[in-house]
């Protein structure tokens, strides 16, 4: 058993007598923290893509919202759909890890196995570096009672509305007036290098999602409404025919509203086929991030 009494009294040590920009210096535990001490000393890793180096991709950790060393069992945050609920808040089982001295070996289940030097800038900060690149990746800790799964959720809301395969109409309220849109009975979302790409169709409700005919596509677009992180604008720019746009918001983890501003018309929509990213397919948050860097 661990003996945390030891490891807070190293903590403690480390602290008053390490400096805010000097890494951490890591030992057998008892003296100074492990590595292993320190990366299961947080519930969760917040994946910190602004402060990634170079041109580094691993598609587990930088397609990953979390990550949580559990005593042996690597687990990840992929998806926004049950996030803050399942796994008890940290997601689900992808692979396995060892610590050795300052390297952190992980072996993915699907990915295969990466070895990472590791710098401990605090107890609450990390920083995985590939050997073989110089590259970097930044992670934050947080224990699950201190982590805002609601910030993250409505931050990141593109990307949920790619965690299924189609989104089917429900419901279409009686006020509002009559559009190009009432025929529109399911809509697609997912990432491109492009930008976030929708497709919308007229199949009737109830049909296949392997069945369904796009008649549209177009790049999509979440943004907040006056500074508000929950109330959310969704505008679809179809090509060649302009846009529209919705209030766009989550009833819950399968269902959404979308209020047609231009007509008045509210309509809903439920998921299908959802989508449980584990490995290379699904979003690109990295690509995201390079986007924003470059504006």
């Amino acid at each position: 058993m661990r003996t945390i009494t030891t490891f807070l009294g190293a903590m403690l040590l480390f602290v008053l007598t390490t400096s805010c920009d000097a890494d951490i210096q890591l030992g057998d535990g008892v003296v100074a923290p492990t590595l292993e001490q320190v990366v299961e000393g947080k519930q969760l890793w917040y994946v910190d893509l602004n402060y990634v180096h170079d041109d580094i991709d691993i598609p587990f950790i930088t397609q990953a919202f979390t990550l949580s060393f559990d005593y042996g069992t690597l687990m990840a945050n992929n998806n926004l759909v049950g996030v803050g609920s399942a796994g008890a808040g940290m997601g689900i089982s992808v692979g396995y890890y060892e610590t050795f001295e300052n390297t952190l070996i992980i072996h993915h289940d699907i990915d295969g196995t990466y070895e990472f030097d590791v710098r401990v800038k605090d107890f609450d900060r990390i920083h995985l570096i590939d050997p073989a690149s110089g590259s970097l990746i930044r992670l934050q800790g947080y224990q699950i009672g201190n982590f805002d799964y609601d910030a993250l959720f409505y931050d990141n809301i593109h990307y949920f509305l790619q965690e299924y395969r189609a989104w089917e109409k429900t419901f279409t309220s009686n006020a509002g007036v009559i559009n190009e849109f009432d025929r529109e009975n399911f809509l697609s979302f997912f990432p491109s290098y492009d930008g976030d790409t929708f497709l919308s169709s007229k199949d009737a409700r109830g049909t296949s999602i392997q069945n369904l005919l796009w008649d549209y596509e177009g790049l999509y677009q979440v943004e907040n409404q006056n500074n508000d992180l929950i109330n959310k604008y969704l505008t679809l720019h179809y090509e060649n025919i302009g846009n529209e746009m919705f209030d766009l918001y989550v009833i819950n983890d399968r269902t959404i509203e979308l209020y047609h501003i231009s007509s008045g018309t509210t309509y809903r929509f439920t998921g299908k086929g959802y989508i449980q990213i584990k490995n290379s397919s699904g979003k690109s948050r990295l690509l995201d991030v390079k986007k924003k860097k470059s504006l």
